[in-house]
Formats: structure tokens, sequence, C-alpha cells
């Protein structure tokens, strides 16, 4: 999956487009240091965005802010998890 393209809405959200997704709206609020995904405009022109779909846009959208180190660090990023993801990134 790639991040496409990104901008700020005017309430400070974030918008923003993923290949293979490329007619669908992806919404990003930000909660404490990072960002989640808040809500899809999605086009059935796209595949369904499944939810490990969700949780790597949230990584390619924090890692582009420079937000990564407070997502990996929020609650429900267990150790497990973090684990299985700087492994597959490494």
């Amino acid at each position: 999956m790639d991040l496409l393209e990104w901008s700020y809405t005017k309430h400070q959200n974030i918008k923003a487009r993923f290949e293979p997704f490329v007619h669908s709206d992806v919404f990003f609020r930000q909660i404490k240091d990072y960002y989640f995904v808040y809500t899809i405009r999605w086009s059935d022109l796209d595949p369904v965005v499944e939810r490990e779909h969700l949780e790597e846009m949230e990584i390619l959208i924090n890692c582009e802010l420079g937000t990564e180190h407070s997502y990996f660090k929020r609650l429900a990023f267990s150790d497990c998890e973090r684990s299985e993801y700087h492994d597959r990134s490494s």
C-alpha cells in the first residue's frame, strides 16, 4: 500500500488517499500525539477495506507526519504487535 496524497481539512483533520483505494477518501483525527482512521468515504470502485488495511493506513500517515513514535507507544498497540511490525519493517 502507498500513501498517494494527503491534506488538512477545515477542522484540522487529515484527508488522504491510498493505493489501491484511489477513489476513497480516508479521514484521520488526532488523538494525543498521533492520528487514527476516523471514517472512510468508500467508493464501490475500490476493493473492500479490511481491518489490516486500516492499520497500515494509520502507520503510513503517522510515519509521513513524524508521529509514528507516539503511534507505536499507544496502549492499544501491544508489545506483541509492536515486535511483529518492527520485524516486518526491518
